[in-house]
């Protein structure tokens, strides 16, 4: 379902309901954020969030697309990595890095991932290049 964001490009990032609640509840408590990824090559790996503004993005940043009017960056090294999947961010209990906005409420957000079908692979290959932070 698209709404507007990225008008007919594959999706590419999405948020589990119960990722959207923690999401909800920062957006609530801290204002408008966003996600960076920046390590980790493999499902489980921690996506950061950070207060929008706190965090500088990178020239060669990849935006991968918004989750709940979120965006969600990717360092460019990862994207290299993980461009043929689809990303799903999920939270789990336990604490994450000190650093990311969801460590207070004993939660953690990580990413899970699948490959993209074929159908999908073909749509992207065709779109425009993903909107980067330069």
């Amino acid at each position: 379902m698209d709404h507007g964001h990225g008008v007919g490009r594959v999706e590419r990032v999405r948020l589990t309901p119960a990722a959207g609640q923690v999401l909800d509840r920062l957006v609530a408590g801290h204002g408008p954020v966003m996600f960076h990824q920046s390590g980790g090559c493999c499902d489980g790996s921690a996506p950061m969030c950070y207060p929008r503004g706190d965090f500088r993005v990178g020239g060669s940043d990849v935006l991968l697309g918004e989750v709940r009017g979120t965006p969600f960056w990717m360092s460019a090294d990862q994207y290299e990595y993980w461009k043929h999947t689809h990303l799903t961010v999920d939270v789990v209990p336990g604490r994450g890095s000190g650093f990311s906005l969801e460590a207070p409420e004993g939660v953690r957000f990580l990413v899970r991932s699948r490959l993209f079908t074929d159908e999908e692979a073909d749509r992207i290959a065709a779109e425009p290049p993903l909107p980067t932070g330069g």
